[in-house]
């Protein structure tokens, strides 16, 4: 963020019709670095107006900051159980001959248990929250700017991007190798479904914002 006082000066500058490249020199004969000149010029809209007109900037609230992290931990709660959930139930359906003890049946057990636990608690919460920060960001446009909610989806593209894409490779792997039951060809579809409604509504949400951004300026 830039010196308030170079942001002040430049204010006054722009309203008494100084250019740019003026103010610029300006400063840069006073010592200051151009990058805090630029930043500080970025701040104002290049646009005809007898006064200096502010660009929307990036704000973080700690009170944001909480409930975005919240909803993505949360969203890997639920993701997570769903995912773990299936793969019991994959494994029930099309059980592993060489591999069938009563561990492997308390195991898989345990499993169902645990994924129906995370899904029956975080998924309620999950969405109640969705559901409030969907609705102040449409009262508040400005939320649509947080810097901690743009983090944290491009956090989770690059997560579900990634999982994605080593979920491919471990298909042609075990195709290559001869391994491909009707198992992990299962199990495959269900990280393959689970990280691409992750990634699709995400980069959707994410086009929207960057534009929203370019619209503003």
């Amino acid at each position: 963020m830039a010196d308030k006082t170079l942001v002040e000066f430049v204010k006054q500058s722009l309203e008494r019709g100084e250019s740019r490249s003026a103010i610029l020199d300006a400063l840069n004969q006073a010592g200051w670095r151009k990058a805090e000149v630029d930043a500080a010029l970025e701040a104002y809209s290049d646009v005809a107006f007898p006064v200096a007109v502010p660009r929307p900037q990036p704000y973080l609230s700690a009170r944001e900051a909480f409930f975005y992290l919240l909803f993505f931990i949360l969203l890997g709660i639920v993701s997570f159980s769903l995912g773990s959930l299936l793969f019991a139930l994959i494994e029930y359906g099309f059980p592993d001959k060489t591999n069938v003890n009563d561990y492997r049946v308390f195991r898989l057990e345990s499993q169902v248990r645990s994924g129906v636990s995370g899904l029956l608690v975080a998924t309620p919460i999950f969405l109640w929250l969705g559901y409030i920060l969907r609705g102040a960001r449409r009262r508040n446009p400005q939320m649509q700017r947080s810097r901690i909610r743009k983090w944290l989806t491009y956090v989770s593209l690059v997560v579900a991007g990634c999982t994605l894409v080593g979920d491919g490779m471990s298909l042609v792997y075990n195709f290559l190798g001869g391994d491909l039951t009707v198992r992990f060809v299962l199990k495959s579809v269900v990280v393959a479904v689970i990280a691409g409604a992750i990634f699709t509504y995400f980069i959707g949400d994410a086009e929207k914002g960057d534009q929203g951004d370019v619209d503003s300026q």
